[in-house]
């Protein structure tokens, strides 16, 4: 069975104490997601990684692509860390995945001990990948390749992709309170969408596009009153900048696509859209 092994992005910046807990919320968001698609599967934690295991590995990536804080998953085969088993693993891994004449390169990396280096791994699977596909006049190249296999060994496990997957990157969704939005185009989704992404639970005033936002917050709340929210936010453009009495509001006013043009606007829509980072 494949493991997805997800990555976390700003959250290693952190002090140990915050970087803990929002490790959690992290987790536990991944499990909101998974639980809201209707998709079974086992999260697990080590050395700055999450482990899942599911049947449903698409599903799974469908899903976890939207979970804000994630800066990165790929979809791994595992082995043991040996070098025999790594070599034999990467070889089977690599069946299928390099056509005639492609070049190719495995770039690896190790967290823990072990009797080998990391460029010594990469050399002995690169051997056994080119051995296992010679019969389509493949070559290595370490510098331009067609193809790269990526081998990341944590401790006793080692994990063989082929893949980086992009998602939204940013901080855990609810680790940094709660604001208002108004949502009335699509400057205010985005607007939303970003304030989201820096960790805040989005009260949302409006119904434009909030479909789109519950994607990525099973649990969106909208229509509720302004009361304990932490902000307000405005999706607007500079030249509209003028228009807004920011001293109408307690709380401090949000404008986060206030650099962006409108072409900038539509490019970021189009990524919530289609999980494409």
């Amino acid at each position: 069975m494949s493991t997805i092994l997800v990555r976390y992005c700003e959250i290693g910046l952190k002090s140990t104490p915050v970087r803990i807990r929002f490790e959690d919320i992290l987790r536990n968001n991944m499990l909101t997601m998974l639980a809201s698609d209707g998709i079974e599967a086992l999260v697990s934690y080590a050395d700055a990684r999450y482990y899942i295991e599911s049947e449903d590995i698409d599903g799974c990536v469908k899903s976890i692509k939207r979970v804000f804080g994630i800066g990165s998953l790929s979809v791994t085969e595992v082995c043991t860390s040996q070098m025999d088993d790594v070599c034999k693993t990467a070889a089977e891994y690599s069946v299928g995945r390099l056509s005639e004449g492609q070049s190719f390169a495995v770039k690896a990396r190790r967290e823990g001990t072990h009797p080998y280096k990391s460029m010594e791994i990469a050399k002995e699977a690169g051997s056994a990948i080119f051995l296992r596909n010679e019969h389509l006049g493949i070559k290595v190249d370490l510098t331009n390749p067609d193809h790269i296999f990526y081998i990341e060994i944590r401790n006793n496990k080692a994990y063989i992709f082929d893949e980086y997957i992009p998602c939204p990157g940013g901080l855990p969704l609810g680790s940094q309170g709660r604001v208002s939005a108004d949502v009335e185009d699509d400057r205010g989704l985005v607007s939303a969408w970003m304030m989201m992404k820096r960790g805040c639970r989005v009260i949302v005033n409006g119904d434009y596009g909030n479909e789109l936002l519950r994607r990525y917050d099973p649990y969106l709340k909208t229509k509720e009153d302004d009361k304990d929210i932490l902000g307000k936010v405005k999706g607007i453009s500079l030249e509209d900048l003028p228009k807004v009495d920011v001293s109408a509001y307690d709380v401090p006013v949000y404008f986060p696509t206030i650099g962006m043009s409108d072409d900038d606007v539509q490019s970021l829509l189009n990524s919530m859209r289609t999980s494409e980072f």
